[in-house]
């Protein structure tokens, strides 16, 4: 059996290839050109999703092992406006995959899709797994191309592809070489940046649980079926305080209404654009922490045997991996 990992410098893919890696397997690892950041152990190979030619060396020269295809090569935005590069990645993208998953008869394709690819529904409703997806159905450019995206693999699925599809909720942990928005939060709070939260929150989980899912989902998960893999509801405060306690460093006492913060989001990210750096708050990152994010992991659970660890847990590593690499 052998692995192919698109996205693996990312967060999610370099801990999917390391976990992978750490248990004897062989891997394959995709990369884009100039990533500084590469997985050790694993058989590099550079090219680029949106380029379908780059891609076919990695699923040639088996020598009659079968090839499991993980998909995580994606581009998370909280931009509120269109980015051409967001939907060629996110859509074209994985459209390259899935062809090429078919024309080398692959054995298993699990795509990467996201909680945000599932309309959300009414505050108290927990949000399930669905079948069919449609970019009309959800809210900002992300979670329209990764419903897309989810209705190709899911379309082909359906005429014969054994693929599955997971829906990681909002990832977080250590081994965070860019900048996801909740390393952000730690290293803005750690460095005392952040003077004040916002009201609001959402789901959570942490980069090794959701890599165990996916690592599972390659033998248990059903051909055509879609699989949450969240944790829980946390606010902001919640999050602050746990970083407070692990920290020491001054208690987050101030936190700004949604409203104020929906105000002045545009201005934030026109500040941000400017410092080159990305936002940590925006006018669609605003949306998402009002938004519903109750939802359940059960059916990853009872079929994957999907668990998750305590979010202090998480937070302890992601401080200790961001001192150990001189971030904070």
């Amino acid at each position: 059996m052998l692995y192919f990992i698109t996205g693996a410098a990312g967060h999610l893919g370099s801990v999917i290839t390391r976990q992978l890696i750490n248990s004897g397997k062989q891997v394959r690892a995709l990369i884009l050109p100039n990533e500084k950041h590469t997985p050790e152990k694993a058989k590099l190979y550079f090219g680029d999703v949106r380029d379908k030619e780059s891609l076919r060396p990695c699923f040639e020269n088996l020598n009659g092992r079968q090839l499991v295809v993980i998909h995580c090569a994606g581009i998370v935005s909280i931009a509120s406006k269109f980015n051409q590069a967001v939907y060629d990645v996110n859509v074209t993208g994985t459209k390259n995959i899935v062809d090429l998953c078919r024309e080398y008869s692959a054995s298993k394709l699990v795509y990467v899709s996201s909680v945000h690819a599932i309309p959300e529904k009414p505050n108290g409703i927990t949000i399930t797994e669905i079948t069919e997806f449609s970019p009309e159905h959800v809210v900002g450019l992300y979670a329209k191309t990764k419903a897309e995206a989810t209705a190709y693999v899911l379309d082909a699925a359906r005429q014969g592809l054994n693929a599955c599809v997971v829906h990681p909720s909002g990832i977080t942990g250590p081994y965070d070489h860019g900048r996801g928005h909740l390393t952000t939060l730690v290293i803005d709070y750690y460095k005392r940046r952040l003077t004040s939260g916002v009201n609001g929150g959402y789901d959570f989980v942490d980069v090794r649980d959701v890599a165990d899912g996916i690592i599972a989902s390659c033998d248990k998960g059903r051909q055509g079926e879609c699989y949450i893999l969240s944790n829980r509801f946390f606010k902001v405060g919640e999050i602050l305080d746990m970083l407070h306690e692990i920290t020491g460093k001054r208690k987050i006492k101030n936190y700004l209404p949604i409203w104020f913060v929906k105000i002045t989001a545009p201005l934030a990210e026109l500040y941000y654009k400017i410092l080159k750096q990305p936002p940590l708050f925006t006018s669609y990152s605003i949306y998402t922490l009002n938004s519903n994010a109750q939802f359940s992991h059960q059916k990853a659970t009872s079929e994957l045997g999907y668990t998750t660890r305590e979010m202090k847990a998480t937070l302890k590593d992601t401080v200790n991996w961001l001192k150990e690499n001189g971030r904070i």
